[in-house]
């Protein structure tokens, strides 16, 4: 050791300093037998060599790390071949626990997302793209919600789902009224703009009633955000009502 280094004394406030911990903690690991204890000087003070300090320093380290007090005290005295070799398993533990630490936030990432934890990665896709579409995040859990009640309750008609709502998505028609239905939750139900809304969504089943899967899909959809918005809950009836007057005299569901 440099014979400067040799030389230097420290308070045990100095000392704790240096290894950036504080005086109580330097007290507790006398108290436990890892740092020994000096003997008082002529003017009452016990005074830190630096040794003292490199111990410390190893001390604390080894601690953050979460070695157990009691293997600390093996590892200070063991020799440098056992000690590399000691440090190598803590830090391959370390390893371990950062992986996990990291599973565990992307479980988490999922779990706040909650479509992935329960859809096919082709719906979540769908999402994604209306969520990149601008469609707002109350429509799009919304949609989520449909998708699961579909798959619950009717699982095999799932692959045709996505290949007709990646069609709609690509046609700038069915893409507009989404926007427009996801912009008109909040309208007063009295709002003049739902008058040609209306008319553009019942245009839209006319073009798409032979489809009755596809109808059926917006239908769920619709219902769901009818129940918390008036304004939804007058196109629906007013959906419903012009539907039933296309429908042949006598013609029964």
């Amino acid at each position: 050791m440099d014979e400067d280094l040799r030389g230097t004394v420290l308070t045990i406030g100095q000392l704790a300093a240096t290894a950036g911990v504080t005086v109580r903690t330097v007290r507790h690991y006398h108290h436990v037998g890892l740092l020994p204890e000096p003997e008082r000087d002529a003017s009452g003070y016990r005074r830190y060599r630096a040794q003292a300090a490199v111990d410390l320093i190893r001390i604390r380290t080894l601690t953050d790390a979460g070695v157990p007090l009691a293997r600390i005290d093996a590892l200070l005295h063991a020799q440098p071949a056992e000690f590399a070799e000691a440090v190598s398993g803590i830090d391959a533990a370390l390893q371990r626990k950062i992986d996990q630490l990291n599973e565990n936030r992307r479980r988490i990432a999922e779990l706040a997302g909650g479509e992935r934890l329960v859809l096919p990665p082709e719906v979540v896709a769908i999402l994604d793209r209306m969520r990149h579409l601008g469609v707002s995040e109350r429509r799009v859990r919304l949609e989520r919600d449909a998708w699961i009640l579909m798959q619950a309750l009717d699982p095999h008609v799932m692959p045709q789902r996505i290949r007709e709502k990646n069609a709609g998505l690509d046609d700038p028609e069915t893409t507009r009224l989404y926007l427009a239905c996801d912009q008109s939750v909040d309208w007063d139900p009295q709002d003049p703009r739902l008058d040609r809304l209306i008319d553009d969504l019942d245009a839209w089943e006319i073009q798409h009633e032979r489809d009755n899967d596809r109808a059926g899909y917006l239908k769920l959809v619709s219902s769901r955000i009818s129940e918390a918005s008036p304004a939804w809950q007058r196109i629906i009836e007013a959906l419903a009502h012009r539907a039933e007057q296309r429908r042949p005299a006598g013609h029964d569901n």
